[in-house]
């Protein structure tokens, strides 16, 4: 079969069991926004209604009310009589979703005082999942606990809202992070201030937390806007 020489199909063949028989269209874009996230599901994919609803046993009309719903989170793009394709972000894109990051992580690290034992497991559990991840050499996989350490920094602020909010956000930044060369020297420094972001966090430093993860994020701003200007040339606006 077709579909059996895409591999990202194969692990939806898998979530088909988490859908059960209540499933919806948004349990069905939980999931490829999970996919995306998870850098399985790359920029500029073409989502094929067919293969995608026999690997998850969906009928079209769940299938494209998902569509439209992860239309509205800017994660995918319905091209008239070509279909719907995993969205491409351009730098624009890049510089407002680290703006959006800035305001609601910093924001999290500054007034969690201070943090429970459950919000500084899930960071540890993120932290050493990435460790585990670079000391093997997957740095797809590093990448993807990169995604849950921040889901975790933005859990701290203890408001489902926000944790959404940033699930979408993180589905984002993931599809941007598709640009760049070198995918060990982007994230493997970023392990470390990890582990100092999280120390800081234990220690109830929020201001320091702050501070850091402020740098931390514009650093990383700095990074992608430079690829992008590398693989995609072209006018790139300074990031704020």
């Amino acid at each position: 079969m077709e579909d059996d020489r895409v591999p990202w199909l194969a692990t939806l063949r898998d979530d088909r069991a988490l859908l059960g028989r209540a499933s919806t269209a948004q349990r069905v874009a939980e999931i490829l926004r999970t996919r995306i996230t998870e850098g399985a599901l790359l920029p500029g994919t073409r989502l094929s209604e067919e293969m995608i609803g026999t690997a998850l046993g969906v009928s079209r009309n769940t299938l494209r009310e998902a569509f439209r719903l992860l239309v509205h989170e800017r994660l995918v793009v319905h091209e008239l009589n070509r279909g719907v394709f995993v969205r491409v972000l351009d730098v624009e894109d890049v510089i407002d979703l680290y703006r959006v990051r800035r305001t609601l992580e910093c924001a999290a690290v500054r007034d969690a005082r201070p943090a429970s034992a459950t919000a500084l497991a899930a960071l540890e559990a993120a932290l050493l999942e990435g460790e585990r991840a670079a000391t093997e050499q997957r740095w797809a996989d590093v990448a993807t606990a990169n995604m849950r350490f921040h889901q975790a920094i933005a859990a701290l602020a203890g408001s489902p809202r926000i944790a959404e909010i940033m699930r979408q956000t993180l589905a984002e930044i993931r599809l941007a992070f598709h640009v760049i060369a070198a995918p060990r020297a982007f994230h493997q420094p970023y392990l470390a201030r990890h582990r100092d972001l999280l120390e800081l966090i234990r220690a109830g430093d929020a201001d320091r937390a702050h501070d850091v993860l402020d740098d931390y994020l514009r650093t990383a701003e700095r990074q992608l806007v430079e690829a992008y200007a590398e693989r995609m040339p072209r006018r790139v606006p300074a990031p704020r």
